[in-house]
């Protein structure tokens, strides 16, 4: 009896492998698809390693903060010019993967299959969903406590500025009293992406102590040169990084991920990506 049995199952086993076989590919199981923010979005939405590194740089915010307020010399926008010692403090803040966390946006792009859309960001952007950076509250409260104003400069439109207002307001960011520190793209016509202008209308009535961002557009217009300028550019700029100029890790899109294909958005998925693989610098190992 033992044996029978065994002999009619091995025979169903072969016949299952023979159908498969003959099946082919179609009947096989679904590949799960590929996306290249997968990596970055789960590192940003689910590790204790992002929310760490994002808590440590706000508390060197702090430090810096009542050191730059104490010293009436210290500026970190280099738009800042004439005698602005005896200004008003103020601080700068990016808001988009900054301030204000958007991984569940960035995440939706990859269990969807689908790309970044104007149209997809910006009903994100109404829908007020957006929860804050580890740390970034705590600092701004902090710095607005002290008297220090907080300016928000930020690639979100001038037509989202009111959702992105209550979003803000409900996460508990200082919303600047009777100043409008929302400075929003295309709000007046000079100002484009590129924060400069935005920065040195700020640097007009306040000494800007601080900047803090997740590209390096946060901090200058450099950020959408070539990697070749953008390393230069670096080079000159590397003493504020780390004393009042305060970047934090976003490896899922900026300036650096698209400077490889000349920020030409316009390239397929596989362009880009054919570009990006051509910008690195591999170690291959000697063929044994």
């Amino acid at each position: 009896m033992r044996k029978s049995a065994e002999s009619g199952r091995w025979s169903l086993l072969s016949g299952a492998v023979v159908l498969s076989l003959l099946a082919g590919p179609a009947m096989a199981a679904d590949p799960v698809p590929q996306n290249d923010l997968l990596n970055a979005e789960l590192w940003m939405q689910r590790s204790v390693e992002y929310k760490a590194n994002a808590l440590a740089v706000y508390a060197l915010g702090r430090i810096r903060l009542d050191q730059a307020l104490a010293d009436k010399n210290w500026t970190a926008a280099t738009e800042q010019s004439g005698n602005y010692q005896d200004l008003p403090p103020a601080v700068v803040l990016d808001l988009d993967e900054t301030a204000m966390d958007n991984s569940a946006y960035q995440t939706g792009l990859v269990t969807s299959g689908t790309d970044f859309a104007p149209k997809s960001w910006d009903a994100w952007v109404r829908a007020e969903k957006a929860t804050a950076v580890p740390g970034a509250v705590e600092f701004t409260q902090y710095a607005d406590q002290k008297g220090v104003k907080v300016f928000y400069v930020t690639n979100r439109s001038a037509d989202q500025e009111e959702p992105t207002r209550r979003n803000a307001q409900a996460l508990g960011f200082p919303m600047g009293g009777n100043v409008d520190t929302f400075l929003m793209s295309k709000e007046k016509p000079e100002w484009g992406s590129a924060k400069s202008a935005r920065r040195a209308a700020i640097a007009k009535d306040y000494r800007i102590v601080l900047l803090f961002g997740d590209n390096f557009g946060d901090f200058s217009d450099a950020a959408n040169g070539s990697d070749a300028e953008r390393q230069k550019a670096y080079e000159t700029a590397k003493e504020h990084f780390g004393r009042d100029w305060l970047m934090l890790a976003n490896p899922g899109y900026g300036s650096f991920e698209s400077a490889p294909y000349g920020h030409n958005f316009k390239l397929s998925a596989d362009e880009k990506r054919a570009k990006k693989i051509g910008a690195l610098e591999p170690w291959v190992a000697p063929a044994p």
